[in-house]
C-alpha cells in the first residue's frame, strides 16, 4: 500500500514544482530547503501509510511547520528571556501525562537555565473537573512570585486536587497561607486567564494535554532528547 501511494505523491510533487516554471540556478540553501520538503512528504507517507492526496499531505506538513505567535509574554515563563529555545506547554494539573512530564521539564530547565525558556499555558480539559481550581491555585502562587515552585510541587498530586492539597503545597513552597487562601478562589479574573489560554490553544490546534510548541512550531513528539539536539544545533 505504501508503494502504491508513494509514486503518485512523488509525481504530484514533481508536477507541482514544474508548474512553477524555469528557475534561476539554486543556491545550496535553496536546494537543501527543497530536499527537506521532499523528505517531509516521504516521511509523512511512510509513517502513516494513508491514502491521501498530495495536497492533503502538503497541507498537513505546512500546518506542522507553521510558526505560531503564542503570546509568550502573557504567561508564566521560566528561564532566559533571550533564550534561543522557547518551549510553550499547553497543560493542566489533572492530566496524568502532564504530571509525568513535569519533572523532566524541571530537570531540563535547571540544566540549561540560560539556553531554554519554558512558558506555561493553561488548558484544563472539560472532563477534568478539578483542573480549573488547580489552575487558580497556581495563579495564586504566581501572585507571590512562586508559580514554578508551586507548579512542580503540585504536579504529582493530580489524583487528589482539592483545597486541602492546594494549601498543603502552598505551605510546602513557603507561601503566605492567609494571602494564598484569599487568592486561590476561582474567580472571574482567573477564569479569564484560563479562557484566554484555551482560546489561543484551540486557534493553534491544541486538542489534548500536554501539547508542546518549540520556537512556535508544534511538536507532536516532544521529548528532552529533542531539546538536547536543538541545544547542540543552536549553541
Amino acid at each position: 500500500m505504501k508503494k502504491v501511494i508513494l509514486l503518485p505523491l512523488l509525481l504530484a510533487f514533481t508536477m507541482s514544482c514544474a508548474k512553477q516554471g524555469p528557475k534561476e540556478p539554486q543556491t545550496n540553501s535553496e536546494l537543501a530547503a527543497e530536499l527537506a520538503e521532499i523528505k517531509s512528504v516521504l516521511s509523512y507517507v511512510l509513517e502513516r501509510g494513508m491514502n491521501s492526496s498530495f495536497e492533503q499531505v502538503k497541507q498537513e506538513i505546512e500546518k506542522a511547520n507553521k510558526v505560531w505567535d503564542l503570546k509568550v509574554n502573557e504567561s508564566p515563563a521560566l528561564g532566559n528571556s533571550n533564550a534561543k529555545i522557547v518551549i510553550v506547554e499547553f497543560t493542566e494539573f489533572e492530566c496524568p501525562y502532564c504530571a509525568r512530564v513535569a519533572p523532566l521539564l524541571d530537570s531540563l530547565t535547571r540544566a540549561h537555565p540560560d539556553k531554554i525558556r519554558l512558558v506555561y499555558k493553561h488548558f484544563p480539559l472539560s472532563f477534568h473537573k478539578n483542573a480549573p481550581a488547580a489552575g487558580a491555585a497556581a495563579i495564586a502562587a504566581q501572585k507571590q512570585g512562586k508559580f514554578w515552585e508551586y507548579r512542580w510541587a503540585l504536579a504529582p498530586h493530580f489524583r487528589s486536587l482539592n483545597d486541602s492539597t492546594f494549601i498543603a503545597i502552598a505551605e510546602q513552597v513557603g507561601l503566605n497561607i492567609e494571602q494564598f487562601q484569599k487568592d486561590m478562589v476561582l474567580d472571574a479574573e482567573k477564569q479569564a486567564v484560563m479562557d484566554r489560554d484555551m482560546k489561543l490553544g484551540m486557534e493553534v490546534g491544541v486538542q489534548g494535554t500536554p501539547n508542546f510548541y518549540v520556537n512556535g512550531k508544534r511538536q507532536d513528539r516532544f521529548s528532552p532528547d529533542l531539546i538536547e539536539q536543538l541545544l547542540k544545533e543552536l549553541y
